[in-house]
């Protein structure tokens, strides 16, 4: 696994707070964190550019980290970025080891046409599923291949691949299938319009008990 899993160097960290985080992101690092399997936590950075490019497209990245002159096997759990520029600021990493599951969140993928016109919409972005450290999926396909008007497609309809489990409800609603429906909009009142017969009678006669 060692061969074809990613690398990456660390440094250890030694200042901490948000100036200290500004200064090391000017520097081309990255804050991280590395935590799990009852060991205390370790703050480190990496290469920045290097780092974005192994974790781009992928938030369930396995990472083997050069740290305290060995090598640590890591998957990312959390991906801080600023809610403005959307610049990655800080990566929490989770410890783990080659042979284990972990619990992490997949994103789900649509494939396939449904029947005539009808149009296919994800319920949930995500799922959670219990997946191999060596073999954990981008995403997970669901085919609507064919899928009639007014159909619903479960967490039990979803083809896992080998290994991939989930503790969801079988029974829980992930797509849904329907026509897209037309929804006639109320024509704006034209301005200076005249009131109608019956109320303006009414206004005269409220004028006349006066």
């Amino acid at each position: 696994m060692a061969s074809k899993t990613p690398q990456l160097e660390t440094t250890k960290r030694e200042e901490f707070g948000k100036g200290a985080s500004r200064r090391l992101r000017r520097d081309g690092r990255l804050p991280v964190v590395v935590y799990g399997h009852g060991e205390a936590a370790i703050h480190a950075t990496v290469d920045y550019h290097d780092t974005f490019l192994l974790v781009r497209g992928n938030p369930n990245a396995l990472l083997n980290l050069q740290i305290d002159g060995g090598e640590q096997l890591v998957i990312v759990k959390d991906i801080q970025r600023n809610p403005l520029s959307r610049l990655v600021e800080h990566i929490d990493m989770l410890r783990v080891k080659a042979d284990e599951k972990v619990e992490v969140d997949v994103q789900l993928e649509i494939v396939g046409e449904p029947f005539g016109v009808a149009i296919a919409t994800l319920e949930l972005m995500a799922i959670t599923v219990l997946a191999p450290v060596s073999d954990i999926p981008e995403t997970i396909q669901i085919d609507v291949e064919g899928v009639e008007d007014g159909s619903n497609l479960t967490v039990a309809d979803i083809k896992f691949p080998e290994g991939v489990t989930t503790e969801l409800d079988p029974e829980d609603v992930i797509v849904v299938v329907a026509e897209p429906q037309e929804v006639e909009l109320p024509e704006p009142e034209e301005a200076g319009e005249e009131p109608a017969e019956d109320d303006a009678e009414e206004a005269g006669e409220g004028d006349d008990e006066e």
